[in-house]
């Protein structure tokens, strides 16, 4: 008897989740199959000048990779239009003799995410990760390793934003 309950169960599950996608939290429309990441426009005037392709390139492949949805330029499902609106460095953690023990690199990305399917869904978000780094080092000697580290929880931000109920 038991075991038919939870056949019946899962049964009712199935049904009741087959209107979507789910997996590890990810949820997308069936409706949903195509997506398109417009390049990142580049307003962070101190940003290196290929960030912006970065982001873009970075936001492509999580989707590409992570998502069932498969890349369409000319009438897309979903469309990521991205702006890259701060790349800055600041002092933190002061210390006693005026000087301060770290800075910190901070990233400003400003994501229109445009839902054509399912308009309700569609919304504008900015999204921002930092990373600190020891005021001894230069920022030429961490940028690489410290971009890489912010553009990836961004990246996990803005999919999370898009595509999980959470």
């Amino acid at each position: 008897m038991n075991t038919l309950r939870y056949t019946l169960l899962a049964l009712l599950i199935c049904i009741l989740g087959a209107s979507c996608y789910t997996f590890s939290g990810i949820s997308i429309s069936d409706n949903v199959k195509t997506y398109y990441v417009i390049r990142f426009k580049d307003n962070a005037p101190n940003a290196p000048p290929t960030l912006a392709q970065t982001l873009t390139n970075a936001l492509d492949q999580k989707v590409r990779t992570e998502a069932r949805l498969v890349e369409n330029q000319v009438s897309p499902d979903i469309e990521f239009i991205g702006t890259l609106v701060d790349f800055r460095v600041t002092s933190e953690a002061p210390r006693a003799d005026e000087t301060t023990a770290l800075n910190r690199l901070t990233i400003t990305t400003a994501i229109d995410y445009v839902n054509n399917v399912e308009p309700d869904k569609t919304w504008k978000k900015n999204f921002s990760h930092f990373f600190d780094f020891p005021s001894s080092q230069d920022l030429s000697s961490v940028q690489e390793a410290a971009i890489q580290e912010i553009i990836d929880q961004i990246m996990e931000y803005i999919f999370n934003e898009a595509f999980t109920d959470w």
